[in-house]
């Protein structure tokens, strides 16, 4: 199979890497033609994954509309704000033989959308698409790491085709047809990690982190439930599974924010030091007003929100929290 990555970021130079070592002719697009062109010559994307050579088959250029000419399947991994951008300019480029899935989590901005929305307004009803998802850092993937997502796809051909193309002997890719679910999964456990990561930095202990964990995973499946995705799907790789890895491990930018608001830094002092997108700032504000808009409780991800966009401490989030009325824990 011929794939284009599109975002030679972290997580899509991993997954054009994994591609690419499964020996199928991968093409990486970067934005920026300079950094296409250090990426090519040295064989390595240095700044997100120091010292991983690339695959021979995987090569890197600045040119979408080539890249695209030359694929199969297309495979975006750009941030959400970003995401309806890039679809945009594929409009032209897309032929009817083209298929496409993405690695991006999030909502689109200000408009509060799932992502295959936007590829269905952007790219139109007819082309088979697919979101790849799961409890998966970058790092680890390209160091050929043990792992597993899943491929949730409108056609089960290309979910079956796509996860067989991913799949290998360190990295095992699971099916799936619940787009909804595993693109809500994706979104809401930036916003969690972002929770736990404070909690943590505050000091509060590993009771608070499970908590909050258990707790998120209900307002997952809540929000979920309104937007008609399955609730077996959040106790999946996609849901429950991504969730504990970002809630719980460093690697996580969003966790290194919430730990860095818990020992009271700045948000903005702290996202130039991580040095990429956290996609859970902007997350927790769709997300916040998704829910709102649909009338379902997320109690957690409000204080995030409130953190986050309107100055909020974590002493009050804790206590807000803490002054909710008792209740049935299984009353959705």
């Amino acid at each position: 199979m011929r794939f284009a990555v599109l975002g030679a970021g972290s997580w899509g130079t991993a997954l054009a890497m994994l591609l690419a070592g499964n020996g199928h002719s991968t093409l990486l697009w970067a934005h920026r033609p300079d950094a296409a062109e250090t990426l090519e010559r040295e064989r390595r994307n240095e700044r997100y994954l120091p010292g991983i050579r690339f695959p021979d088959k995987l090569h890197v250029t600045a040119d979408l509309e080539g890249a695209v000419a030359a694929a199969d399947v297309i495979l975006v991994v750009v941030p959400s704000h970003a995401f309806r951008e890039t679809l945009h300019r594929l409009r032209g480029a897309v032929h009817p033989g083209h298929r496409i899935a993405w690695g991006t989590k999030g909502l689109e901005p200000e408009t509060r959308k799932l992502l295959h929305q936007v590829v269905r307004e952007e790219l139109g009803e007819a082309i088979p698409m697919a979101v790849v998802s799961g409890p998966t850092f970058a790092r680890e993937v390209a160091r050929k790491l043990p792992g597993a997502v899943t491929v949730a796809a409108s056609d089960p051909d290309f979910a079956l085709e796509l996860a067989r193309a991913l799949h290998n002997d360190h990295f095992r890719a699971y099916t799936g047809d619940d787009i909804v679910g595993v693109e809500i999964g994706g979104a809401v456990k930036n916003v969690m990690a972002i929770a736990t990561g404070t909690a943590d930095g505050m000091g509060f202990g590993a009771n608070a982190r499970a908590a909050l964990i258990a707790r998120g995973l209900a307002e997952m499946q809540r929000l979920g439930r309104a937007l008609g995705a399955r609730d077996a799907t959040f106790t999946g790789l996609t849901g429950l599974g991504d969730l504990v890895l970002t809630c719980t491990d460093d690697q996580s930018r969003n966790r290194r924010l919430g730990l860095a608001i818990g020992q009271g830094k700045g948000i903005d002092e702290t996202v130039r030091e991580i040095g990429q997108v956290v996609e859970g700032i902007g997350t927790c504000r769709e997300v916040h007003e998704l829910a709102k808009e649909l009338g379902v409780d997320m109690p957690i991800t409000e204080q995030v929100w409130l953190i986050v966009h309107q100055g909020h401490t974590p002493q009050q989030a804790l206590h807000d929290l803490m002054e909710r009325a008792v209740r049935p824990e299984l009353d959705q």
